[in-house]
């Protein structure tokens, strides 16, 4: 597993080198090539993603407002719906070919969820999965009080995957009044600095959160 950091980086331009992993990989195998798996993380400016089974009446303000608060739209090839990425979020791109690790894509999404459950228990923060609805949250018994504080969103061709998941560390939620994240109207978003009452460092968070994806996909990180 071939790990790096693309520091903050414009969503246009990291979804470009995502495209190129990919179809990468899937060259690879069409040439019966073992493909690379490659594990990308980063940060993006200001932008809304909605995904191919999105709905526009979940983005609640026209372009042009979006362009005057600096935030960029993309209607992207991956599953979910609408979601929000923006400075001290997390966000992950694992080109992985599922094949190899002898999983499939519900699996998969499984193992990147039980990724984020831990990494956030070790921070004491306890998350959990949501029946129905991919992503990690909080106070899931209490609906009133569920939160999400990961989204997650794939896309897959041939067992290989691209895009991935965003953890809030220390975002700025307001910029999620934007939307309807992931297309629900009665729950909350939340990150790990309003969970926690301070800020997180970003290195701390990439480093445990290479360190899970080596336990829970037993493979080594160069």
């Amino acid at each position: 597993m071939f790990y790096k950091d693309l520091g903050i980086i414009e969503y246009g331009k990291a979804w470009n080198y995502q495209e190129q992993l990919f179809e990468k990989a899937l060259s690879d195998k069409k040439e019966g090539i073992a493909p690379q798996s490659n594990l990308l993380f980063c940060e993006h400016p200001h932008v809304i993603t909605i995904g191919k089974h999105g709905k526009q009446e979940n983005l609640l303000f026209q372009k042009t407002y979006l362009e005057t608060k600096g935030v960029s739209l993309f209607q992207i090839d991956r599953g979910g719906d609408i979601t929000y990425h923006g400075p001290g979020q997390l966000v992950g791109y694992p080109i992985f070919d599922l094949e190899y690790y002898n999983i499939g894509l519900r699996k998969y999404i499984s193992n990147i969820e039980e990724i984020l459950i831990r990494l956030l228990a070790s921070y004491d923060i306890q998350a959990e999965r949501l029946e129905g609805a991919a992503g990690v949250w909080i106070d899931t018994q209490t609906p009133s009080k569920t939160r999400k504080i990961a989204a997650i969103g794939v896309r897959s061709s041939r067992f290989v995957t691209m895009h991935g998941f965003a953890l809030n560390v220390n975002t700025d939620l307001s910029f999620f009044n934007l939307i309807n994240p992931c297309g629900f109207t009665d729950k909350g978003v939340t990150s790990m600095q309003k969970e926690l009452g301070y800020e997180i460092n970003m290195n701390e968070i990439k480093d445990r959160t290479k360190s899970l994806f080596e336990q829970i996909f037993n493979d080594k990180i160069e």
